[in-house]
């Protein structure tokens, strides 16, 4: 959420700029699953 608000997420092969919430907490999530941490999925 830092990077989001800060507008230095960026999203995939596109790198464009994340601008919703809802997005921003999906990359952190898959990005958190990359490192190998258990993240229980995000359903809303």
């Amino acid at each position: 959420m830092h990077k989001m608000k800060a507008s230095k997420l960026k999203s995939g092969r596109s790198g464009k700029r994340v601008r919703s919430r809802k997005q921003a907490i999906a990359i952190g999530l898959s990005e958190a699953r990359r490192k190998g941490a258990k993240v229980p999925a995000y359903n809303r």
